[in-house]
């Protein structure tokens, strides 16, 4: 059996072989890709920020002694502004770099980051999928989970269309997907 032609009745070129014969595509969009500071890089702030600025003592005492010894403090330096502000940029970056589909049955979520490439990745809307919707000017939509190991194990992270800015509407439809799922 053929692929079903690439038409408005399932979507925009290039979601013919990604799409089933009978799915369609309800909406796509994008994430708003500023950078943003929540309560949770605090720490990570402040842990930077005092990581650079011991380094930044121990360069200048070390360059006291004259040479160019001191200079392995910035790598020390380097690292805990990295740790700093990373966080907030590096999540913007991710932002930046991601597009939300929705169709009748399944949300996709593809990225395209320099030196890791394209991923494309879907999940299944149906009728006992958990919804998490915080609304909003600009609202996030979770409706999957997945495990991410960690040093110490693993834990559960969201799986969503975060920071959208037509979130009723995506809601709606998502809602509308579930009760036609059953």
């Amino acid at each position: 059996m053929t692929p079903p032609a690439n038409t408005a009745a399932n979507g925009p070129a290039g979601w013919a072989a990604i799409l089933d014969p009978d799915e369609t595509i309800q909406w796509q969009g994008r994430p708003d890709a500023r950078v943003t500071w929540k309560l949770a890089y605090i720490a990570t702030f402040l842990f930077g920020l005092a990581f650079a600025g011991f380094a930044l003592f121990w360069m200048v005492m070390a360059s006291q002694a004259g040479g160019g010894f001191w200079m392995f403090g910035l790598i020390h330096f380097s690292a805990g502004l990295g740790i700093a502000i990373g966080p907030p940029f590096w999540s913007a970056f991710s932002r930046r770099h991601t597009w939300y589909t929705l169709s009748n049955r399944r949300a996709f979520i593809a990225t395209d980051k320099p030196f890791i490439g394209r991923r494309l990745k879907s999940y299944p809307i149906t009728d006992e999928t958990s919804i998490d919707y915080e609304p909003g000017p600009l609202a996030t939509l979770h409706f999957a989970q997945e495990t991410r190991r960690t040093k110490n194990g693993s834990r559960q992270v969201p799986i969503g269309f975060e920071r959208i800015s037509d979130g009723d509407e995506v809601y709606r439809q998502v809602r509308e997907i579930q009760r036609g799922a059953q």
